[in-house]
């Protein structure tokens, strides 16, 4: 089975920075986009970020341009969102979601890590 185990989560204050991770087991994790989400009580969840296989093409959402940073480090079969000038807006829980191919809508995902708590203190 598919394993993802999401991690870096914590408590910072606005205008810091924080380093998720997604360790993934269970495929072969240079054929896979991965993605990270994120979703706050009542609210729909909300795609943040994704970065494809191969190629490494990234895509972000308008509310994290220029602030957030996705990578990949295929050998270690990780990604990381490198989130930096935090707003107190940012403050959700993260959760990092595999597929195929790159897209925003969350039910295309079939696998799904277990999150990762951030909080922005203003």
């Amino acid at each position: 089975d598919v394993q993802l185990q999401a991690s870096g989560g914590g408590l910072v204050q606005a205008g810091g920075s924080l380093r998720l991770s997604c360790a993934v087991s269970g495929i072969s994790f240079d054929e896979y986009a991965i993605a990270w989400f994120r979703q706050t009580p009542g609210k729909e969840r909300e795609g943040v970020s994704c970065i494809s296989n191969r190629n490494d093409n990234t895509f972000y959402a308008n509310s994290v341009k220029g602030r957030f940073t996705i990578s990949r480090d295929n050998a270690e079969n990780t990604v990381y969102l490198q989130m930096n000038s935090l707003k107190p807006e940012d403050a959700a829980v993260y959760y990092c979601a595999l597929a195929r191919t790159c897209t925003a809508i969350p039910t295309l995902f079939d696998s799904w890590g277990q999150g990762t708590q951030v909080t922005v203190s203003s």
